[in-house]
């Protein structure tokens, strides 16, 4: 941090307390001072030695040297000289509190160039302590805290600082969002870090960032295998399915769960990606997709025959599938209904939670983003529902 260069040998600025220095110290200093706003370090820091060499220096002589000792050596690429010289200034009767907080701003950001990041800490704390508020110093604080390996104190006052922004409805950097998360990574809090990477997401998303947060969701202890093609809906959706295998275990999955609308779907992305009906298992990929299209023929001659049956005497799993069918091949209005009253009557329903996360899939389908996402939020669960129905508010609740 620069300070503003006075005639401060002459000790009629504020921090002179009426004091003034000898000539024998005041001329080189004015020189110096010169110097330095000429942008010419070495030889400021020669007239800054010469006022030095005067013996019995009195407080506020020390203070001017070390003042203008700090513009100089900043000026020649010497942190470490500049940084104690700042912080020598700020110690001095002589500053003001004014001129102790821009001083001890300096020294914290010089301390920090000079990877000395334990004194840049206490430098920057002894700022904001006499009343600073520079945010550039809040930053320098959390980087030296952060690069001293004290992650959970960077990260305390990193996520204070992120929740005062969004409170104020700013968007944080993506910068500060990252080295949050990862302080919290640096920490093995697995737990902490998945939170901390949704909050980037939520400003920021990007399909890495999609990527890491999915695959973090997947990996970790509990989650249900059942989870799968929920899982490989988001990846689609957020445009992250990038392997042959993955397409293949979706539209597989999609096809045991009676889906082959969905199924079909899945292979024709597949196909267009030019990751199926390729290589020497071309023919494979074929056979699955002449099953799914079989299926879905199947499925949509029983549609027809059921059109107008009534519902009574069905279980709820049955109606439930049946509705989520409709609603993939283009009926969203009875489905949904249908879907609805099979939660309602829960017969057949082993797994209630799911099947809410499911609903909430079938409304973004329909086109019904903001009941989707109060639907998503009802869900519950710590086999992975939970966390993949935060992840579906993300992306619902911003534009593609």
């Amino acid at each position: 941090m620069a300070l503003v260069v006075s005639s401060a040998a002459s000790g009629q600025e504020s921090g002179g307390k009426g004091s003034a220095a000898r000539p024998e110290i005041a001329k080189p200093i004015q020189a110096a001072i010169e110097l330095v706003r000429s942008k010419r370090g070495k030889e400021a820091l020669a007239k800054v030695r010469e006022a030095q060499a005067i013996q019995d220096r009195s407080p506020y002589e020390n203070y001017v040297i070390d003042r203008v000792l700090g513009q100089a050596a900043t000026l020649t690429g010497e942190p470490a000289v500049a940084a104690r010289a700042f912080d020598g200034a700020a110690s001095s009767p002589a500053a003001s509190e004014a001129e102790k907080r821009q001083l001890l701003a300096a020294a914290a950001g010089q301390y920090y160039l000079a990877k000395d990041y334990h004194k840049a800490v206490e430098a920057a704390e002894r700022h904001f302590a006499a009343g600073g508020g520079d945010r550039s110093v809040r930053t320098i604080q959390i980087q030296a805290l952060y690069l001293a390996n004290n992650f959970a104190a960077a990260g305390k006052l990193l996520a204070a600082d992120l929740d005062a922004e969004e409170q104020a409805g700013k968007t944080p950097a993506e910068s500060q969002l990252q080295l949050l998360a990862n302080a919290v990574l640096q920490q093995k809090d697995l737990a902490g870090y998945g939170r901390a990477m949704e909050r980037l997401l939520t400003h920021y998303p990007k399909r890495d960032y999609w990527m890491v947060v999915i695959q973090a969701v997947a990996a970790r202890a509990g989650f249900s295998e059942r989870l799968a093609l929920d899982v490989a809906r988001l990846k689609i959706e957020t445009g992250i399915m990038r392997t042959t295998d993955e397409y293949l275990e979706a539209s597989q999955l999609a096809l045991q769960d009676g889906f082959p609308k969905e199924a079909m779907k899945i292979i024709d992305l597949g196909y267009a990606a030019g990751l199926l009906g390729n290589g020497v298992d071309a023919a494979r990929h074929k056979r699955l997709k002449d099953m799914a299209a079989k299926n879905l023929a199947d499925d949509l001659k029983a549609m027809a025959r059921d059109e107008g049956q009534p519902a009574s005497g069905r279980e709820g799993k049955a109606l439930f599938n049946d509705g989520f069918n409709l609603i993939l091949n283009g009926k969203a209005d009875k489905g949904l209904a249908m879907m609805e009253q099979g939660i309602r009557l829960g017969t057949g329903l082993k797994r209630l939670e799911h099947a809410k996360m499911q609903l909430a899939y079938a409304h973004h389908l329909a086109g019904q983003d903001p009941k989707a996402v109060q639907m998503y939020r009802s869900a519950r669960g710590a086999d992975g529902t939970e966390a993949l129905a935060r992840l579906w508010i993300i992306r619902l609740s911003r534009p593609s």
